[in-house]
């Protein structure tokens, strides 16, 4: 039986006994057995009678207190009176008592606090005789004290209103005007706290209409607004809301899916939990309003509420250990703390509470890592079984052209699917909808031009590295420029396509993060040590049975395992809007999503990968002839709308699932990972194994391809063009060498990276890698469409585009979409027009568009 035949009827038993599998296990709905939040008592307020309305939050990582009310010596019913306080509270990090430390500018109390940066902001509030538009930015440091800053003040006077920090700004929504309840504000307040000169910016007000005491929280750049009370003439009397609300400023107002139940003046603001839930701790929900005895209230709700920002459900996450509102909630020391508050009506409380997000993880099982382990075993057989074919450099780095057509086509599409694509797709199609499809749809526009054009230019030049031509279309400098800018990108892409995928597979299962690297990592060397290209084009072939596989069943098991099927996944995902295509708009930022910035975006970021990228331009070369590696590109182009549309659903499935089902999210997960976990909690045992195979084989097959064509770019582009003397066998050892060589420092670089969390530095230097290697295609262009380019008028276009792109991204919102084009026009363009002082004196003769011979 031929190779590729043992290969594909692999992938039928794989899905034969994946489907079988996941028929008879199903999706069912997991139930929460364990709880949340994990509740600590930290030290009490050194206050016999505790307070409420006081104002909390973080500096000098210490946990500061101030301000407030109570009724000291007498309860209300009493006669007592309520009394305003200045009082600062200092907390340092595993101290047994607090500490009284300086005063607030003005007894105060019954307003908001807000983090930012090392200090928090204390905004409005008020005391028995009037309410404050005063606005303090609270600061501390070791053997300073606290300090408080003036900041711009609110338009109005408000106490009890409602905030959030989004991003950049400070809101403020709601509240009451005056002391005595008469009738709440209907505002909502921005403050652009890198401007804070301009002060408060009023905006729309929210569609629901007045009220003081809701709950608000931030996730990203929205703001959310839950529930609260509207005031009807007097303090006995007033409307407990239940509806909930978003803004977003570029947006507006939408109204979201109502509170389960009225939740006034929880503890402020409301937690935002993971990357996508809104915590609402207790509140009042104005069952007990009005009762004749306070010795009746049985104290406020202690249920948690938790709102999913996606999917627009709300669920129980249990109880808090505490009856306590009108107070505040700050983050500190991993967790977040509710210090002080009302336990009912007229008693306060000194009780401190803290809460710290338990993480859970599915258990991955020893069959799940049986066929873990097999599939992984498969891809170094299928390296051994190349390794003996491999004579010499030609071999190794082209495959002695023997590649079929179809397997050629099979391996570009695999590289250019990486794990976090896999990944990504499905998670961003969950939190949004279909805008991006059209990112994976310009490769059918760009097909025809890289058959056309660029195609020939590699194959009748005969070059083994892409950036050969750049020399002989220019020159030695240009060659090496272009070289080394995209092994300094692959090398950073490397570690990061290991780590990334492997952070998620550990948050989610029992697997270590260790583990799933080394997994990766060191198989995939082995196999592209043995095999050489042959062996990344036929595990290529097979992870791409695999990743397809994966996703086939898991689209089986989630539309069988929801209520209604196809026809009811079909009608959640229309109610929701969940495949809404396109966003016709002219604006080129990110917030827009314009179908046309993501279209033609991707037309010039597929031009930058499928032209100047050695990785998929390494495999045109893999075929016989040029008419069977320009099927290998068609090929790749027709695999590439299908298998977007089947990933794109696999999103849409998940979010109509986790609407069913909103008590079967954690938390704690990140959105990005909600495939991966969703995989490993409910998919049947084996199954589970098999799909994350597919994880494992989308993070391979990228880099084993880079592996391979970083040492091609390498030996070709600098050993033996720099006058290298090893030949044959000798280059082969050496190529060899330095793939295992690469390999292993790209593993021990994820490993690194995991263990000292310094992924946002490699992200950064791949970034800034990034702006040479985004240049690349233009320089490309730049030799095929004119003849008068030089080398230095392309290594000025180079440099231009560069800098530009540093501005752009830095300076700019321009979509990200965009960047590929930005660079790669600005690369042409700016080497033409240096072309014109700078013009080439070389022979171009077969080396520009329309003088290349057949």
């Amino acid at each position: 039986m031929c190779f590729h035949k043992k290969i594909s009827l692999a992938f039928y038993c794989f899905l034969l006994v994946g489907g079988a599998a996941a028929f008879a296990g199903g999706a069912g709905a997991p139930v929460r057995e364990k709880p949340v939040l994990e509740w600590t008592r930290l030290p009490s307020i050194p206050d016999k009678e505790g307070f409420a309305g006081s104002f909390a939050g973080v500096s000098g990582k210490a946990l500061i207190v101030a301000g407030g009310a109570n009724f000291p010596g007498k309860r209300p019913w009493e006669g007592g009176e309520k009394v305003w306080y200045d009082k600062v509270f200092v907390l340092e990090p595993g101290a047994k008592e607090w500490r009284e430390e300086g005063r607030l500018p003005q007894a105060n109390g019954y307003g908001l606090s807000l983090p930012w940066k090392d200090g928090f902001l204390v905004i409005g509030g008020g005391d028995a005789r009037e309410n404050f538009k005063t606005v303090w930015l609270v600061t501390r440091r070791a053997g300073e004290g606290v300090r408080f800053a003036a900041m711009p003040d609110l338009p109005r006077a408000l106490a009890m209103p409602a905030g959030a920090v989004a991003k950049n700004y400070i809101y403020v929504v709601g509240g009451l005007e005056t002391p005595s309840i008469g009738e709440a504000a209907n505002v909502l307040y921005r403050l652009d706290m890198s401007n804070t000169a301009a002060g408060w910016e009023a905006m729309e007000p929210c569609p629901g209409g007045s009220r003081f005491l809701a709950a608000a929280g931030a996730i990203g750049e929205t703001l959310y607004v839950f529930g609260g009370a509207r005031p009807d003439g007097s303090q006995a009397k007033r409307a407990w809301l239940t509806d909930a609300w978003s803004f977003h400023p570029e947006l507006g107002w939408r109204e979201l899916a109502p509170l389960p139940r009225p939740v006034v003046a929880p503890p402020s603001p409301a937690v935002p939990v993971g990357q996508a839930h809104l915590f609402l701790l207790g509140g009042d929900d104005g069952a007990q309003a009005g009762l004749g005895a306070p010795s009746m209230h049985k104290g406020f709700p202690r249920s948690i509420l938790a709102y999913h920002t996606i999917t627009d459900t709300w669920t129980n996450v249990g109880e808090a250990p505490f009856s306590l509102v009108t107070t505040s909630q700050a983050s500190w020391a991993g967790g977040f703390v509710v210090a002080g508050g009302e336990r009912m009506p007229g008693v306060r409380s000194t009780e401190v509470w803290k809460a710290t997000v338990i993480v859970t993880k599915a258990a991955f099982g020893w069959i799940n890592y049986l066929a873990l382990a097999a599939y992984l075993s498969g891809m170094v057989g299928i390296g051994w079984y190349c390794s003996r074919r491999n004579k010499n450099t030609d071999d190794y780095f082209k495959a002695g052209g023997r590649i079929p057509w179809w397997a050629a086509g099979m391996a570009i599409y695999a590289t250019m699917l990486s794990s976090l694509t896999f990944m990504a797709i499905p998670a961003k199609a969950y939190a949004t909808n279909w805008t991006y499809l059209w990112a994976n749809i310009p490769i059918l526009v760009i097909a025809p031009i890289l058959v056309g054009i660029y195609l020939p230019f590699y194959r009748r030049l005969n070059v083994t590295s892409a950036y050969e031509y750049l020399e002989k279309r220019f020159s030695l400098p240009v060659r090496l420029y272009g070289s080394a800018a995209f092994i300094l990108f692959q090398i950073g892409r490397q570690s990061i396509v290991l780590l990334l995928p492997s952070i998620a597979l550990a948050t989610v299962s029992d697997l270590n993060v260790t583990t799933c690297i080394v997994l990766m990592g060191v198989l995939c060397v082995i196999y592209t040590v043995l095999g050489g290209m042959e062996a990344v084009i036929w595990t290529d072939v097979a992870q791409t049975f695999v990743l397809l596989g994966a996703a086939v069943i898991s689209i089986l098991v989630i539309v069988f395992g929801t209520e209604g099927g196809l026809s009811g996944l079909w009608t959640t995902a229309v109610a929701n809007d969940k495949l809404h295509m396109f966003n016709f708009t002219w604006s080129p930022t990110t917030a827009a999503n314009a179908f046309w910035v993501i279209f033609i975006g991707n037309i010039f970021a597929q031009l930058v990968s499928y032209t100047s990228d050695q990785a998929v331009v390494q495999r045109y070369m893999t075929t016989d002839t040029e008419k069977k590696a320009a099927s290998s590109i068609w090929f790749n182009a027709v695999l590439a709308m299908p298998s977007s549309i089947l990933f794109f659903l696999i999103g849409t499935a998940l979010f109509v699932f986790y609407k069913a089902h909103p008590e079967a999210l954690d938390p704690s997960q990140a959105t990005d990972s909600i495939f991966p976990a969703f995989i490993v909690q409910n998919l049947p045992v084996g199954v589970a194994g098999l799909v994350i195979a597919g994880i494992f084989a989308a993070a391979q097959s990228t880099v084993s391809g880079s592996l391979n064509s970083v040492v091609t770019a390498i030996m070709t582009d600098f050993y033996v063009r720099l006058g290298g003397k090893a030949r044959d066998a000798a280059a082969l050892r050496l190529a060899r060498i330095m793939t295992a060589c690469l390999g292993v420092f790209a593993t021990g670089c994820a490993i690194i990276l995991a263990k000292l969390n310094l992924a946002s530095l490699w992200d950064a230097y791949s970034s800034l890698v990034g702006l040479a290697a985004s240049g690349l295609a233009g320089l490309f262009a730049l030799g095929i469409f004119t003849r008068r380019a030089s080398g230095r008028s392309a290594l000025i276009g180079a440099f231009a585009s560069i800098i530009v792109l540093y501005y752009v991204q830095r300076h700019t919102n321009l979509h990200f979409f965009l960047y590929a084009a930005t660079g790669m026009l600005t690369c042409f363009f700016v080497g033409w027009i240096a072309s014109i002082m700078l013009p080439s004196r070389k022979n171009v003769e077969g080396l520009t568009f329309g003088t290349l011979k057949k």
